[in-house]
């Protein structure tokens, strides 16, 4: 906030600072809801909506509405783009714009914190995201019974359906298409026009993707990005590439530990990694599921800030020479965004899903996941547990098991939840439930995965 109001950032160096703060907030808050709405629709997929119809009825119906056919999964593709969207701009919003001086501090703590971009990561990650986590893995019919859940829900599948992201859909089918196997669908076939309109969409999306990174590309080696000083334009567009690598790898692991929690141990396989990543991410007494998605949370909001570091625009001309509005909407980072979406995000998660095993079975997950657990157990960002307790009381949560009682008693009550609506198949993407410490979610995943050992 202090370089925002010193003009030191993208946006307020350019604009009044009070713009700059609009924008950062109004960034913060809708990805609050976007990761609260995901936690909850993902997390009660499962359960019969007939439970909660007349205690949370805007909840019922976000409900409703992803449960037919494969909404559920369209909805997650344009909430990632949503995610990845607003922390470019955030990035564009509040990332200082050189080496930055605050309130006195010491020169080492101004760029460890502030030039790098570190205080904003933080603030991001644990103001806009963990907090509204951990509310929503354990008050789930709460917090997505509002309005503001049911207009980011329509928001995300509005994105989907304009066709933005219809690329994956042509990975999704190359990848399956290679392992050999078969793709389901709830989906009724297509109609004619269905089906034109589909394709179309696919060759839109295709070419948009081929042109942000050809824009992006041509601009990272002409060093017309955010890019620090001082860094070669090789080694920036290498820096590009494997961060693209490593946010993807973080995604599509959470996908094939998803898988993990269905297996048996004798079904791991006999690869090594394989084998030393399940025992340790399901070691007995641990929560280390649950752990994984806390400290893999910050790694994949610093990629992506990273990401836009490095590929938001700064031109004094504009790129092919496209007009000054268009120009101005691709300096947001949007181009970037839609790359670290479809190439860094959805396709690994296609691939984790294709290929579940062999996901588990790289040496890179394994060292992945020890890191993601190192900074669970350093407490890094344990403030968000902080913050989550403040917002559930102010806006009095309750946890779900008061509405709708326990997995064991919605069973008893012949109600029992319907693992099925929530598929393990090749090229279907699924996120994990938003873990908490604790919570309904990752107990009972745990007691799931205890009762096989």
């Amino acid at each position: 906030m202090g370089l925002i109001a010193t003009k030191k950032t993208n946006l307020s160096s350019e604009s009044s600072p009070w713009v700059s703060y609009l924008v950062i907030w109004a960034g913060v808050i809708w990805l609050t809801m976007i990761e609260g709405t995901q936690a909850s629709l993902v997390g009660l997929a499962k359960v019969d909506e007939e439970i909660f119809e007349n205690t949370h009825p805007i909840t019922f119906r976000c409900c409703h509405v992803t449960s037919e056919g494969d909404r559920l999964e369209r909805y997650l593709l344009g909430r990632q783009f949503m995610v990845c969207m607003i922390i470019f701009l955030i990035n564009f919003s509040g990332g200082p714009i050189a080496d930055v001086e605050l309130w006195g501090f010491p020169t080492a703590i101004n760029h460890i914190f502030f030039t790098s971009g570190l205080a904003m990561i933080f603030f991001t990650v644990m103001v806009g995201q963990l907090n509204s986590q951990i509310n929503a893995s354990k008050c789930m019919l709460d917090y997505c019974n509002n309005t503001f859940a049911f207009i980011t829900m329509w928001f995300a599948l509005g994105i989907e359906f304009s066709g933005l992201l219809h690329a994956t859909y042509l990975i999704q089918m190359t990848v399956v298409k290679l392992s050999g196997k078969e793709m389901t669908t709830k989906e009724q076939p297509r109609t004619t026009a269905q089906s034109i309109f589909f394709w179309f969409r696919c060759l839109m999306s295709l070419a948009i993707l081929c042109g942000c990174f050809a824009v992006t590309v041509v601009a990272i080696l002409d060093k017309e990005t955010t890019m620090w000083k001082g860094v070669s334009s090789t080694a920036a567009l290498i820096t590009f590439f494997v961060l693209i690598c490593i946010v993807g790898m973080l995604e599509g692991m959470q996908i094939a530990f998803f898988f993990a929690t269905k297996l048996e141990p004798a079904d791991v396989g006999d690869s090594y990694f394989a084998k030393k990543t399940y025992e340790l991410l399901f070691k007995e007494g641990e929560n280390n599921l649950s752990n994984f998605m806390d400290g893999r949370q910050l790694f994949v909001v610093a990629g992506m800030f990273l990401v836009a570091r490095v590929t938001s625009l700064s031109l004094e001309d504009n790129t092919f020479g496209v007009p000054d509005g268009l120009q101005a909407v691709f300096s947001t980072g949007i181009l970037g965004a839609l790359i670290l979406t479809i190439i860094g995000s959805i396709t690994w998660q296609i691939v984790a899903s294709t290929f579940p095993q062999a996901f588990l079975g790289n040496p890179l997950t394994y060292v992945l996941l020890r890191v993601c657990l190192f900074v669970h157990t350093i407490g890094i960002c344990s403030s968000a547990w902080v913050l989550a307790e403040i917002y559930k009381r102010t806006a009095g949560l309750q946890k779900d098991s008061v509405y709708i009682g326990t997995r064991e008693e919605r069973k008893m009550m012949r109600m029992p939840d319907q693992s099925i609506k929530i598929r393990i198949t090749p090229g279907h993407i699924i996120k994990l439930p938003a873990f908490a410490e604790k919570t309904t979610q990752s107990a009972d995943i745990q007691k799931d995965i205890a009762l096989k050992h």
